[in-house]
C-alpha cells in the first residue's frame, strides 16, 4: 500500500493517458482537402490562329524583300479568311467583307513574278490593307502590324 500511495500521481496520470488515447481509437481524423485549381487556358479561334500565321508569313516576306530577294510563293490559303471560325463575339461584317477581298488581291500581288518592279510598294500596300481593316474591326494588333511595313 505504501508503494501505491507514493506513486498515486503516477498511476493517475497513466490512467488518464490510457483513457484519453482509447477514446480516439476508431475515429477517423479527416484532413481538409485542398482544392485543385483549374486554369481556363485561352484557346485562340481559328481566325486568330490564321492571323498569327499571316503575320509570321509577312514577317518572312519583309526579310526577303529587304534582303533583295523576290518572293515567289504564297503558302497560305487566303480563301480561309472567308470560312475560318471567328473569335467569340466577332462576326463578318459588311465592312470586313469589303476589306478581305482587297487584302487577298494585294497579298497575291506581292508574289506575282510577272511584275518584279516595285515589290516593296506592293508589299506595303498589302500591309496597309491589313491596317485599314484592323482600324475598323479589331484594333488590338495595329502596333504589331505597323512593324511589318518596310520603311
Amino acid at each position: 500500500m505504501a508503494f501505491y500511495l507514493k506513486n498515486k500521481g503516477f498511476f493517475l496520470c497513466l490512467s488518464l493517458f490510457i483513457l484519453t488515447s482509447c477514446k480516439n481509437e476508431g475515429k477517423i481524423v479527416e484532413e481538409p482537402v485542398k482544392k485543385k485549381v483549374v486554369y481556363n487556358m485561352y484557346q485562340p479561334s481559328e481566325m486568330a490562329g490564321f492571323m498569327k500565321a499571316m503575320y509570321a508569313y509577312n514577317l518572312q516576306l519583309k526579310s526577303q524583300i529587304v534582303a533583295g530577294e523576290t518572293p515567289n510563293s504564297l503558302p497560305l490559303d487566303l480563301v480561309k479568311l472567308h470560312s475560318a471560325e471567328m473569335s467569340k463575339g466577332k462576326s463578318r461584317t459588311q465592312n470586313w467583307q469589303s476589306f478581305v477581298n482587297v487584302f487577298i488581291e494585294s497579298q497575291e500581288a506581292v508574289v506575282d513574278t510577272l511584275s518584279n518592279s516595285e515589290i516593296k510598294e506592293r508589299y506595303n500596300a498589302a500591309i496597309s490593307n491589313c491596317l485599314n481593316c484592323h482600324k475598323t474591326e479589331c484594333t488590338g494588333p495595329i502596333p504589331k502590324i505597323k512593324k511589318l511595313l518596310i520603311q
